[in-house]
């Protein structure tokens, strides 16, 4: 029997979902700004 252990890790975020999730992050960011100042949110790009 083999003495060593094998763990399976979860596959790291790719480099898109990390670029999207940050547009995500900037549109929220945008959208809350928005609101404090009593304007519509833009939705969009």
């Amino acid at each position: 029997m083999a003495k060593t252990a094998s763990v399976a890790f979860a596959p790291s975020a790719s480099l898109f979902s990390r670029f999207l999730a940050a547009i995500d992050r900037f549109l929220m960011a945008s959208a809350e700004i928005s609101n404090h100042n009593g304007d519509l949110p833009r939705f969009g790009l």
